[in-house]
């Protein structure tokens, strides 16, 4: 987690001390969830939102957004679209819930085992030594 750009060894300390365990989540809509950060639906009639969870470990939740994303200098720059294929724009609050979420996703996906390599035993057991 440390070779990732934006998380430092504080950062990362808190949020693997704080998740205790990436295997006991089976998702990262799991993690998000125990997070608070998952989206809660509060739509009615014809308008579709989200809001944020509410629950959750609180100290998850207030770890993610200290660690950013990349800086906006190594990301690629958007390509320019019509007005016509524009996204509804977000209010501050919805952006922040967007962000935390995809922040918990990044972490989850941080936090699983690699998978083995080719010839490598898969538990790491070695009977020959």
């Amino acid at each position: 987690m440390l070779a990732e750009p934006g998380f430092g060894p504080l950062t990362a300390a808190k949020l693997i001390g704080e998740i205790a365990g990436a295997g006991r989540f089976g998702s990262d809509a799991k993690l998000a969830r125990a997070a608070g950060v998952a989206p809660i639906p509060v739509s009615s009639g014809k308008t579709n939102r989200h809001r944020r969870d509410r629950g959750g470990n609180r100290q998850l939740n207030a770890t993610l957004p200290a660690s950013p994303s990349p800086a906006p200098a190594a990301t690629p720059k958007p390509r320019p679209t019509s007005t016509a294929k524009k996204p509804k724009a977000k209010g501050t609050r919805e952006a922040i819930r967007c962000l935390k979420r995809h922040l918990a996703r990044r972490v989850f996906h941080l936090l699983q085992p690699a998978p083995p390599r080719p010839g490598e035993d898969p538990l790491n057991i070695n009977f020959l030594t």
